[in-house]
């Protein structure tokens, strides 16, 4: 640029007298002899005229190539700045948020008199069970049953006509190269008017603050690490392997993926593990190598309770009250093809205890005067009527749990109308070991879906279908049903309800609901209804035997046990 520029400034400099130069060497002779003054005045002016139109040109192509330069300028810097955006920028946000209204009612709850439960609190010398050893509380319970003396329980109902929550997720990914990516997930769950993050306790695992629950439940508005996970691929010809540490995808698992109006939001099956854990996972991917579409096999790994850290019984002595709790579990893809599917999901559990630890606000406090540590020990009940928040841990190793569970999904599109079905069969086992050693439930004699000290292995089952039909106006209408045996239990203590989980009901659920599209799937409504029909107690709680809900006793609710639940909800929910 710099040659062109001096020859520019040169040209400028010499072009009139080479332009007066050409004008007198090609002038005949004759007319200088002639002296035409005229005419040479004439030749002057125009010769002006084109030095004029030489300058104005020269002058544009001065602005022009100046302009140029300070474009080329701009263009470097916007690249730079491409580049160390790119360089420096490693996580890609997404955003998914949530305004969620419901009003939820509850029939016929089953609840113990205050005659009854009063007992608790009066002295064992005026004739209550206050101070009493278990020996006396639970001899004094049997006579009363055989004199017909326990109250009937009462019945009673309950409604929250409206309760509103604010549900925000920050989504993060990342993919370094062809072979390794991250994933997780930020979350704050609130209710509006709420954000103490500790509910009272009325018997049911989703009023604990557990590591399991904190992000799928209302817990407050704090935010909180539901997912954070690494995934590494072994690049093989045939059988790519897939390694993923961290906080697990463990939540919202096939097929709530229809009734959440999303994809798929997590790993293992949701009829049976619907919780927040830490762990790994190594996946196979066998289509290539079997011929099969989406064929796939993979194996987990998590700890459901970590023994030596936070528990506050291992700081007072050489080994914890409890051992870690390991899981295990099989997730095998047997065939997708992007229209139908079937899946199924396997889990193991061994010396599961008989909580977790949280916090709670309890309604009371039981406690055993036991310095001899042999069982005969006094009992202290105390009413905790400034609502003050307990912290909770297990004490005991229950017993063992299996689980396993095949859905089936499949669209009727391309044979019939556009319509989603599932259909998913699950089974679970449990095997008791050991009655709790919680005060209350020690009291009780229950362990893993047992009392009275009776610990016998127990089969339970579930079944849990919907179909969702794609309608006009850019809808989906769903209609969705479940239902559980008497010894059902799963761990799905994370499902988003206010309620309870609805896949670990002892009975069974009815839900609709309707999807509606505003600006695509970036912003949806959904309005729907579930109707909750319990025929046991204690459904998604592995302490106590079940009992059916028309014979309970005021022994039985000292916990109020529901019957009957409806809940209708309105939402809106956006996602980009």
């Amino acid at each position: 640029m710099g040659f062109w520029w001096k020859m520019k400034t040169e040209m400028k400099r010499f072009a009139p007298l080479a332009i007066v130069a050409a004008v007198v060497l090609w002038q005949p002779q004759a007319s200088w002899a002639a002296d035409d003054t005229q005419a040479l005045r004439q030749q002057m002016e125009e010769m002006k005229k084109q030095m004029e139109e030489i300058q104005k040109k020269l002058d544009q192509t001065e602005s022009k190539t100046a302009k140029q330069a300070e474009d080329s300028q701009q263009m470097e810097e916007r690249l730079n700045k491409a580049e160390l955006h790119t360089a420096t920028d490693k996580i890609s946000w997404g955003i998914d948020f949530r305004t969620r209204a419901d009003s939820i009612h509850y029939d016929d709850i089953r609840v113990a008199p205050a005659d009854f439960t009063n007992l608790f609190f009066v002295p064992v010398n005026q004739g209550g069970f206050n101070g009493a050893t278990q020996s006396q509380i639970q001899s004094g319970m049997a006579a009363a049953a055989a004199a017909g003396m326990i109250p009937p329980v009462e019945k009673v109902d309950a409604d929250n006509d409206i309760i509103y929550t604010n549900r925000l997720r920050l989504e993060m990914k990342s993919k370094i190269n062809s072979q390794l990516s991250f994933a997780g997930r930020l979350a704050a769950y609130k209710v509006f008017g709420d954000s103490t993050g500790v509910e009272f306790n009325h018997g049911s695992l989703g009023d604990v603050t557990f590591d399991g629950n904190t992000s799928s439940l209302p817990h407050g508005d704090t935010i909180r690490l539901e997912r954070a996970y690494f995934n590494y691929l072994f690049a093989t010809e045939t059988v790519p392997i897939n390694l993923s540490v961290g906080r697990r995808p463990s939540t919202e698992g096939p097929p709530l993926e229809y009734r959440n109006n999303s994809e798929e939001g997590g790993s293992p099956l949701a009829t049976i593990i619907n919780w927040q854990f830490d762990g790994a996972s190594l996946n196979f991917s066998l289509e290539d190598a079997t011929g099969i579409p989406g064929a796939a096999l993979k194996l987990c790994y998590g700890v459901g309770f970590e023994g030596d850290w936070g528990n506050s019984a291992s700081m007072g002595s050489s080994q914890p009250v409890v051992d870690d709790v390991h899981m295990y579990g099989l997730i095998g893809d047997f065939y997708d093809d992007e229209v139908s599917s079937v899946v199924a999901t396997y889990a193991h559990a061994s010396g599961i205890t008989d909580g977790f630890t949280g916090t709670t606000v309890m309604p009371y406090i039981v406690s055993v005067q036991d310095p001899d540590g042999d069982g005969t020990g006094n009992y202290i009940f105390e009413p905790n009527y400034g609502g003050f928040v307990s912290r909770i841990e297990p004490m005991t190793e229950i017993g063992d749990w299996d689980a396993a569970s095949l859905l089936l999904r499949t669209n009727t599109a391309e044979i019939f109308a556009d319509f989603d079905l599932f259909l998913a069969g699950s089974w679970s086992h449990t095997k008791p070991t050991e009655v709790s050693r919680i005060p209350f439930y020690q009291l009780m004699g229950m362990g893993l879906l047992s009392s009275n000290g009776q610990l016998e292995s127990q089969d339970g089952y579930s079944v849990y279908t919907g179909i969702v039909y794609n309608m006009p106006w850019n809808a989906r209408l769903g209609l969705e049903y479940n239902w559980g045996s008497q010894y059902w239990f799963n761990m799905t203590g994370a499902e988003d309800s206010l309620v309870a989980s609805k896949l670990a009901a002892r009975g069974q659920v009815w839900e609709a609901y309707w999807h509606q599209q505003i600006f695509k799937n970036t912003f949806f409504v959904t309005l729907g209804g579930q109707y909750y029909d319990y025929e046991y107690s204690g459904s998604g709680n592995p302490l106590g035997a079940p009992v059916k809900i028309s014979e309970i006793t005021s022994v039985n609710a000292i916990n109020a046990v529901a019957d009957e639940v409806w809940v209708a909800y309105l939402s809106a929910t956006l996602r980009f």
